[in-house]
């Protein structure tokens, strides 16, 4: 002890100080340098885990932006056309979705059941549940480009509109934050419309259980009535399995609810398989007003959730039936 308290006098500086201290903490603790080793070991042993699945979701940040750069190169590449080019992002738009498709399909194993439900042409609103992270939302964008060759039109939160750099993004593929004059208006024009009631809240809040956090939301409904659109259903089975969020602890709710921030961790990017299902289209109905629309929609909704998902949500269950399944293709 009087060696560390030498140490302690002769130190001049905070980083003196720092290392006398931890000179000393070593010498009570009694660790030598192969106890350093298996402490070093057993802690990065039990973090490993707990930094990969908070990790991973942002691998899904980056692969957004990646594709706003391809976006900005592509741009710059063609401004020579984009004078005389109606359709100068169409090339960019299959780029994008072929590359989208393909991490859905090898990380996912990802499928659409009810693709024919999609028009060919010709509007229509489809309504899904929202995951923390909607990336099986992103799947699904690409598998219509590919297979139907065509654009739908989003409807995303204020909050997206602020993230840097995605503003270019959000205009090549169509995405808009109402009112609901826009969304008519696009459904209108013959567009594919999509929006997710619960929005940003079913994302932080909804859990392995999967209620559908729409509140007395009707909007949507009024959109639908409005322009006269069939509505179609869409939910991805496993996709809180695939991520989850810490929205349900009460001080990320607290923030929510006061201050309106949609911040809560979010962790995962587990391999278990996606499968979205689209129910059958409900049909212009002018007999019926926004509140029963909404209320017929969020049925069907709620019908494909116990069609096909398991409540409640497992992880190591849907890890174990995504590989087992991929066995026995093999």
């Amino acid at each position: 002890m009087s060696g560390n308290q030498s140490c302690l006098t002769g130190a001049e500086d905070t980083l003196s100080v720092l290392v006398c201290l931890f000179h000393a903490w070593e010498e009570w603790a009694g660790l030598d340098q192969e106890d350093y080793l298996s402490v070093l070991e057993y802690l990065l042993w039990v973090f490993t885990p707990l930094a990969i699945v908070f990790i991973v979701p942002f691998l899904i940040v980056i692969f957004l932006y990646l594709s706003i750069l391809f976006l900005h190169v592509y741009k710059r590449k063609n401004q020579l056309k984009e004078a005389y080019c109606n359709n100068l992002w169409d090339g960019a738009r299959k780029t994008l979705a072929t590359l989208w498709d393909g991490h859905g399909a090898i990380w996912h194993g990802y499928e659409v059941h009810g693709m024919e439900k999609i028009p060919d042409e010709g509007p229509a609103l489809i309504v899904y549940y929202h995951g923390a992270i909607p990336v099986d939302y992103y799947y699904f964008l690409a598998h219509v480009i590919i297979q139907k060759g065509r654009t739908c039109h989003s409807v995303a939160d204020h909050f997206l509109f602020k993230i840097p750099g995605f503003k270019l993004l959000l205009e090549v593929f169509s995405v808009i934050h109402g009112p609901q004059e826009e969304c008519v208006r696009a459904l209108k024009n013959g567009h594919l419309l999509a929006i997710s009631p619960g929005g940003v809240r079913e994302a932080l809040f909804s859990d392995e259980t999967y209620p559908l956090l729409w509140g007395e939301r009707k909007g949507f409904a009024q959109v639908a009535i409005d322009s006269r659109a069939p509505v179609i259903p869409m939910f991805t089975q496993n996709v809180r399995e695939g991520f989850r969020s810490l929205g349900t602890l009460r001080f990320f709710r607290w923030l929510y609810d006061r201050f309106r921030l949609p911040i809560a961790p979010v962790y995962g990017g587990f391999p278990v398989k996606f499968r979205t299902f689209l129910g059958d289209p409900i049909p212009y109905d002018p007999n019926i007003n926004a509140a029963e629309l909404a209320q017929k929609v969020q049925q069907a909704v709620q019908s494909l959730i116990d069609t096909h998902q398991q409540i409640p949500g497992s992880i190591l269950r849907a890890l174990l039936e995504r590989f087992h399944t991929k066995y026995k293709a093999h």
